[in-house]
């Protein structure tokens, strides 16, 4: 029966391939939600900032240009009906103009037009008209809309974010707003007069730029010049204010708007906070948690909760790994204390053997006796030094393995330099060794672990094999593993002990071997080294056409270089 043992059979619950399939992810599911929490509400809110600037300008363009053909069309009524032609010279009649246009500006609520002639000088004004007895009368503006509070609170909190940020304008020429604290209200006008020519000049040729500006109790007013013709003669220069309320309104539902959006934005990033939170953080506690009851050594079952094994992104990942590395650390730790209990076991029987025949040496007198109790003593001595050989050899596999990295290694060579040793060294009724291996089979492993064991498995069989019979080596490439195969002609394995022979300390060995010359281990540290890098090792019956057994056949599958 062959002589092995192996470690402990702890089940360990497979890897999801989830793991592999994240690292081929461009973007990790974590990841996508970070980057609506921090990205979504930002845009949200740049782009109504944006859009609202814009729409602004584009009212306020609208709106100066409207007031500018109003403004024309009043100075072609005056330079019609508001002027007195003489030796083909048109002159500006104001008897006339001022009645003119104050009727041209009545159907005009919240606007003001003026008059000046061609020095400068302010010929008539909408808002002036003659009293009874020649008084001059001047009816008031209607007063400025007070926005409400909630309205004035909305408007300075945009004004501030709006300072923060670059305002883009629309293309053509810009409107410029003037809001300083001195900007002039309705009673503005251009500065004209015989002292400033150049002004007046562009003023009569129509080149004044439109005056937009916010006064000091909240108006918008904007201001446009005309020149009234007749003949291609100028006759004067009509000045036309209006206050653009309609721009004030609209901004305000619009501002209305990005605060419901900026509200709408706000709930949403607080809602995404709270799920990231959910899914992220208290997780994270939950895996801490885990982690401190595996330290304080509680929850050998499962530490770490199902629902967060089950999830398919990195959390899982790591939940999956964290329960699979504890399952591994309590098996091994099962594994530690049942070699622990077997090492004495094992020991304490050639400790009491030997202490048993030296109590019976002191008692004995007999030469015959005490070399009998002398020979006893010294097979347990090699057993014992075999066995803690091989112990400390066990102990050492694992973390050697764990330390080197696997490289190429052609075990073609190997395998035929164990056989011809055998050859050279082979006795009197010895198997003879027969080995069918292509002359290159290169594997990924360490070289000094797979002579030990490929050296274990040919003394293993040599052992089994009746005298003068055969061990067969025969290794090939199947696939992604190559499988190198040692039969032998011996009794076989009993069925039910296929797997236990790989079980530390299993010794039934063949009847007449000498005492002491196996330990149990050898086929234990054989399964360590093959798993270790990556493969298999399994043993089977060889099988007669009748069904008989042939002999034993043990299998090494390691992965191909």
């Amino acid at each position: 029966m062959p002589d092995a043992s192996g470690p402990i059979s702890t089940e360990i619950p497979p890897a999801v391939p989830l793991e592999r399939r994240g690292r081929n992810r461009r973007v990790s599911p974590l990841l996508r939600r970070i980057l609506l929490v921090n990205m979504l509400p930002p845009f949200l809110l740049a782009a109504t900032l944006l859009y609202l600037d814009q729409y602004q300008d584009g009212l306020l363009a609208a709106e100066v240009q409207g007031l500018r053909t109003q403004a024309r069309i009043y100075a072609n009524g005056i330079a019609e009906a508001g002027v007195r032609i003489q030796d083909d010279r048109a002159t500006l009649v104001p008897e006339t103009a001022r009645p003119l246009l104050r009727r041209l500006t009545e159907p005009s609520p919240g606007t003001q037009a003026k008059l000046f002639d061609n020095n400068g000088l302010l010929v008539a004004d909408s808002r002036v008209r003659e009293g009874p007895g020649g008084a001059i009368v001047t009816e008031p503006l209607p007063p400025p809309e007070q926005p409400g509070p909630v309205a004035g609170l909305i408007g300075r909190i945009y004004e501030r974010l709006v300072d923060w940020l670059p305002r883009p304008r629309v293309h053509g020429p810009a409107v410029v707003v003037d809001e300083s604290a001195d900007a002039a209200s309705f009673d503005w006008q251009p500065d004209l007069g015989p002292d400033r020519r150049e002004e007046l000049r562009l003023a009569l040729e129509g080149g004044v730029n439109p005056y937009v500006r916010r006064t000091g109790d909240g108006r918008l007013l904007v201001s446009v010049a005309e020149p009234a013709r007749r003949a291609n003669q100028p006759v004067g220069i009509v000045l036309l204010t209006r206050e653009a309320r309609e721009v004030d309104e609209r901004v305000m539902e619009i501002r209305g708007s990005v605060l419901v959006l900026f509200v709408m934005a706000l709930a949403l990033t607080v809602a995404l906070s709270v799920y990231l939170a959910r899914t992220l953080a208290s997780p994270m506690l939950e895996l801490a948690a885990s982690a401190a009851s595996m330290r304080q050594g509680k929850g050998r079952g499962g530490s770490v909760p199902a629902p967060l094994m089950g999830r398919q992104d990195e959390i899982g990942t790591l939940a999956r790994a964290l329960q699979s590395g504890a399952n591994a650390l309590w098996a091994r730790v099962d594994a530690n204390e049942r070699f622990a209990a077997d090492v004495a076991h094992e020991l304490r029987n050639p400790l009491t053997s030997v202490r048993s025949a030296i109590e019976t040496l002191r008692r004995v007198e007999n030469p015959e006796q005490q070399k009998r109790l002398l020979a006893i003593i010294a097979e347990d001595a090699v057993r014992m030094d075999r066995l803690i050989g091989d112990i400390s050899d066990s102990s050492r596999v694992d973390a050697e393995l764990s330390r080197s990295v696997a490289e190429p290694v052609d075990v073609g060579p190997i395998l035929s330099t164990l056989v011809e040793l055998h050859g050279a060294t082979r006795g009197e009724g010895d198997p003879v060794m027969e080995i069918d291996s292509p002359a290159r089979l290169v594997v990924r492993g360490v070289e000094g672990r797979l002579v030990q064991v490929f050296r274990n498995l040919l003394g293993n069989a040599v052992s089994f094999s009746p005298p003068n019979g055969a061990v067969r080596v025969r290794a090939k490439t199947t696939g992604a593993m190559a499988e190198i195969a040692i039969e032998d002609e011996g009794p076989g394995i009993p069925e039910a002990k296929l797997e236990g022979i790989f079980d530390r300390f299993y010794t039934e060995r063949p009847s007449g071997e000498r005492f002491g010359q196996h330990s149990g281990l050898g086929l234990s540290i054989s399964r360590q080294i093959v798993e270790g890098l990556g493969g298999r090792i399994s043993a089977e019956n060889r099988r007669n056409p009748d069904g008989s057994v042939a002999g034993a056949r043990f299998v090494v599958r390691l992965p191909v270089a």
